[in-house]
Formats: C-alpha cells, sequence, structure tokens
C-alpha cells in the first residue's frame, strides 16, 4: 500500500475532484501560518512573540530539509505558546503524517481550544484511532465523517484509509464503511472507492464496487474500469464485454480502444482487433497497434490501406510516425518511398537509429552503396559519444560491404568497430571472414583462431576455419579434424556439409566430394556451394552439367569468387 506521504489526488478517480482539506493531504500542503483565515475565530489570541515566531521559523527550515519529525517538534512548541490556531493545524497534520498518535492527540487538543473546525478534528481523531489500532472506534468516526455522503466527507475517507498504517486494517474498514448502500451519487466516487479496494488488494470489493457502478450509471468510465479489472484476473471475455460496452460510450478514448482491441488480439482475432482500433480517432499508438495487428496477419491488403491513411492523417500525427511509414512503405514494397520516410526521422529520435540503419540497407537494395555508407557515416558522428551505437553502425557497414563483395572494406569496417570490443568474438568472426574472402588467408586463420580461443564450442567458428584451411590447401590434416568436429556437431547444416565436401574435393575423393556437394546444393541454393558443385562436376568431365549448375549459382550472386575463377573454364 502506499506510504503515509502518499497523495490521495494520485487516484485516477479522483484526479478532476476538489483538493482535498489542506490537513489531509499531508504537510506539503498545509498553508504556512497565517496564510489563511479560518472558519470561525479562535478562542483565545495572543500576540505572537519573538521566541513563537523563532520557531515556526526554524520548523519551516526542518521542513524545507525534509526533516519532519524536527519540524513537527518545533511546530507542537509553538502552538502551546501561540493562540494562533493555524500553527496548532499545522503541528497536527505533521504529527499524524508522521503516525506520532501521542503528539498528534497533544496537537490537536490544542487546535480544538483555538477553534478547529469540527470535520477536522473529526477526520483527524479518525485518523489518530486508526493508528492507535482501535479498529471500532476508527469504524464509527469513519461511518459519522461519511454520513452526509458528500464528496468532501469521502475524499477525507479515501485518504484516511490509503494512508493506514495497516492494510489489512484498512481494508476491513474500506468494506464496511464504503458499502453500494452509503456510497454518493458520484460515479467517480464509486470508482474511486474500487481503486482503493484493488490498490489493498481486496480485488473482489474493487470488481464488486466497479460493476455495480456500470450498471447503476451507465457511464463509460464505469464500463472501462470494471473491464480493466476483470483483465487483470485474467477474466478476458468479461472484460472484453465490459470494454465493448465502454467503446460505444466512448468511441474516441484511444486507450480504452487500444486496451479493448489488445484483448481481442489476445484471443487471436487480429482482423476484429484492427477494426476497432480503426473506429474513431486516430494517432500514432492507433496506426502503429494496427500496423502490428494486420503484419502478424499477414493482411497486405490491411497494410496498404494503414499506410495510405497515414499519408493522409494530421501533421502532427504523421511526424510523429516517419518510422512506421517507413516500415509500412518497406513492407509495401516500395523502397524508394520508405526511404524518403525514413530519412525524416531525426537521429536522436525514439527509432532514429533504427530508422537510419533501414534506410541504409535499403539504399544499398536500391543499388545506391555510397550513399548507404554515407548514412551510417553521418550517423556515426552523430553518435560519436554514444560507443554501443557505433559499435552498431559500424557493424551494418561492415555487413553491407561484405553483401556487396567489397571485402577489404569490410575487414576496415570490423576493425573500426572492435575498436572498443577488442574480444568481441562476433567481430573476429566477421573480419576473419572478410579477409579470407579476400585472399589474406593468414589474417583470416589469426582471426578465427582467436574466435575460438574465446570460444572454444563455437561450431560456427570450427567450421570457418577448417574451410579456410582446405580452401587454401593449407594444414589439411587439421582442416580434417575441424571439419570432422562441425560435421558431427551439426550433420544436417548444409554450409557444413559443403565445407566437408570441398575438403573432400581438395584431399582429391572427387566421389566424396560429388555426394556431400550434391546433397547441400539440394538443401540449398547457396553460390559458393554451386560454384564448387560445378568444378568437382568439371573435373570428372560432368561439363554439361557442371555448367547448368554454374549458370544457376551465378544468377544467385554474379560476384562470387569462387564463381568468377571458373568464368574462364565456362565463359560469362
Amino acid at each position: 500500500m502506499r506510504s503515509g506521504k502518499a497523495k490521495f489526488k494520485q487516484l485516477r478517480h479522483f484526479a478532476t475532484l476538489a483538493i482535498l482539506p489542506a490537513l489531509l493531504l499531508g504537510c506539503a500542503s498545509v498553508p504556512r501560518p497565517g496564510a489563511t483565515g479560518q472558519s470561525r475565530p479562535p478562542m483565545s489570541a495572543s500576540v505572537p512573540d519573538a521566541r513563537t515566531e523563532g520557531l515556526v521559523k526554524k520548523a519551516q527550515s526542518a521542513l524545507d530539509r525534509g526533516d519532519m519529525q524536527a519540524a513537527q517538534a518545533d511546530y507542537a512548541r509553538a502552538a502551546m505558546r501561540s493562540g494562533n490556531p493555524d500553527i496548532a493545524a499545522r503541528a497536527t497534520g505533521l504529527a499524524l503524517a508522521l503516525h506520532d498518535s501521542d503528539a498528534a492527540e497533544k496537537a490537536l487538543a490544542r487546535w480544538k481550544a483555538l477553534g478547529a473546525d469540527p470535520e477536522d478534528v473529526l477526520r483527524a481523531r479518525a485518523r489518530i484511532a486508526l493508528d492507535q489500532g482501535r479498529t471500532d472506534q476508527a469504524r464509527a468516526l469513519l461511518m459519522k465523517l461519511t454520513a452526509g455522503g458528500g464528496k468532501p466527507a469521502w475524499q477525507a475517507f479515501g485518504k484516511i484509509i490509503l494512508n493506514a498504517r495497516d492494510a489489512a486494517q484498512a481494508g476491513q474498514l474500506l468494506q464496511q464503511v464504503a458499502t453500494p448502500a452509503r456510497l454518493p451519487d458520484d460515479v467517480l466516487a464509486w470508482l474511486a472507492m474500487s481503486e482503493i479496494g484493488q490498490k489493498l488488494g481486496r480485488y473482489a470489493y474493487a470488481q464488486q464496487i466497479a460493476d455495480t457502478a456500470a450498471e447503476r450509471f451507465r457511464d463509460g468510465r464505469a464500463y472501462a474500469w470494471a473491464g480493466s479489472l476483470e483483465a487483470q484476473r485474467g477474466n478476458d471475455k468479461a472484460a472484453q464485454a465490459m470494454y465493448a460496452r465502454a467503446v460505444k460510450v466512448l468511441p474516441d478514448n484511444i486507450d480504452l480502444r487500444m486496451a479493448y482491441a489488445g484483448l481481442v488480439a489476445k484471443q487471436g482475432h487480429l482482423a476484429e482487433a484492427g477494426r476497432i482500433l480503426a473506429r474513431g480517432r486516430q494517432d500514432e499508438r492507433t496506426f502503429a497497434a494496427r500496423t502490428a495487428f494486420a503484419a502478424r496477419n499477414k493482411d497486405m491488403k490491411s497494410l496498404g490501406s494503414i499506410y495510405e491513411s497515414l499519408t493522409r492523417a494530421p501533421g502532427s500525427v504523421r511526424k510523429k510516425s516517419y518510422y512506421l511509414l517507413g516500415q509500412l512503405a518497406a513492407l509495401l514494397d516500395k523502397p524508394q518511398a520508405a526511404v524518403d520516410w525514413l530519412a525524416k526521422v531525426p537521429p536522436r529520435a525514439e527509432h532514429g537509429v533504427d530508422a537510419g540503419i533501414r534506410r541504409a540497407v535499403l539504399l544499398q537494395q536500391l543499388g545506391h552503396p555510397g550513399q548507404a555508407h554515407g548514412v551510417l557515416q553521418n550517423m556515426r558522428t552523430v553518435f560519436a559519444d554514444q560507443p554501443q551505437i557505433a559499435y552498431r553502425l559500424d557493424r551494418v557497414d561492415a555487413e553491407l560491404y561484405m553483401q556487396a563483395g567489397d571485402y577489404a572494406r569490410a575487414a576496415t569496417a570490423y576493425t573500426r568497430a572492435m575498436a572498443g570490443n577488442a574480444d568481441s568474438g562476433e567481430l573476429l568472426y566477421g573480419r576473419g571472414l572478410a579477409y579470407a574472402e579476400d585472399g589474406k588467408t593468414a589474417a583470416a586463420v589469426a582471426d578465427l583462431r582467436a574466435v575460438l580461443r574465446l570460444e572454444p564450442d563455437n561450431i560456427n567458428a570450427v567450421n570457418a576455419l577448417g574451410y579456410t584451411l582446405a580452401d587454401a590447401g593449407r594444414n589439411l590434416s587439421e582442416a580434417r579434424k575441424l571439419l570432422e568436429r562441425a560435421h558431427k556437431a551439426k550433420p544436417d547444416d548444409p554450409a557444413i556439409t559443403d565445407s566437408w565436401g570441398w575438403l573432400q574435393f581438395r584431399l582429391g575423393h572427387l566421389a566424396r566430394a560429388e555426394k556431400a556437394l550434391r546433397w547441400s546444393w539440394k538443401q540449398r541454393k547457396d553460390s559458393e556451394v554451386g560454384a564448387h558443385l560445378a568444378q568437382v562436376l568439371l573435373v570428372q568431365g560432368k561439363r554439361s552439367e557442371a555448367r547448368r549448375i554454374y549458370r544457376e549459382a551465378l544468377k544467385l550472386a554474379p560476384h562470387n569468387r569462387h564463381l568468377l575463377a571458373l568464368r574462364a573454364k565456362f565463359g560469362p
């Protein structure tokens, strides 16, 4: 439950009601002595002396530095010397906030003698009774406090219950005092009591009050709150029924529609969830959720409709949705439009980094590698002060160079990414592959060995090192041991089987090589596997089949170095 310093106004269902009486809001909102008048004149008055003024200043100074105990003690001493009821009220409020019932009783007695309002006295007495564990007396006082049924009384009651130190005692009193028969004709009061019950762990009570309020007031807020409680308890169907009624009353409440759609989607009804969100006022959240539901449902028609609607949305909504527009355009195979939308996302915005990376990838796909790397370079300058983001950008930069077959620049980008990540197995592995493809076998082997020192069980690195040695015709006995290990660990991996087949070719075992490479090619049409198989078939005199496979592989990756090495034998 809340601490004694919690503010009752934080409850959502009393947020629009009047501020609580100063005493019950706690010391932070109690006026300084002399700041407000009293509803009745004090029973006695005296001219404040220097000693009293000094105590008040000392107390306020203690409050300013957060020392409530010292402040209460000084206000209590000042109250005994002064005829000003404000000072006594301050002393009482501080004692109550500290749950110091002895000090509160003394301060309250002084305040009462100086003309405290009876309602304030009643509230203070109820809080003291709660602190002292006198439940029956507290209940009688709270029943009296709320007998009139007005908003201020129920606000005060709620504040007292939330400030109680014993949650079980507070929950018991809540259920005994705040019954359906006694609550006022005000939906917010009902919902506030339900929320207090939920906070105190009285879930059945909270649901009962919420359901009764929904039926009594037919108010959208009541339906929504009752639905949220059902959802918290896992009663999704009951929650959906309440949300459906709430949405009819409050069709433009986006938070409500989001909650309702989320429950419907949870049941697997993604299209219906999207329709719920499509009705009524739209903002960046509804567009994002609708996109997520349609994407999960693989509903390209709805994605197209969402995209068109979002492009016509008000400027404020579009501005917050540039990243989403870019994602939608990419999904809808509009790469240039996606690039244009993503360019509008500021680098340091919430999705700025992702937008920049996605834009770079799309630019490369559109045939603009220079622009792609330029985007990443500019972003790296922006995020030079954030090593983890810079590392991510360098890694993407390297991967784009690898895809384009520019292995020297890829190795440079990997090296740059390693500036603050020298022991990154992932970066060493990537750079090792780049070195290998660039023909720098010694550097490649060094990096791959470093990976295995860091990650001895990294089978991909075991395979890569074995293949690199086999491809270069070096240390074939070590290559065989490495690839036997990799093949045993992942016998159904086409890449590893390709490495094994290529090793067999280097060892002169052509039949074994052909068998392994045919299997890999059947499992995955990869340009490098195709190049290996074509070469093995060519050496065996199966030129026609070799040419056919070569041409198939060439369509997959025209710049693959293994295929380029065969060009002279097969022609362009």
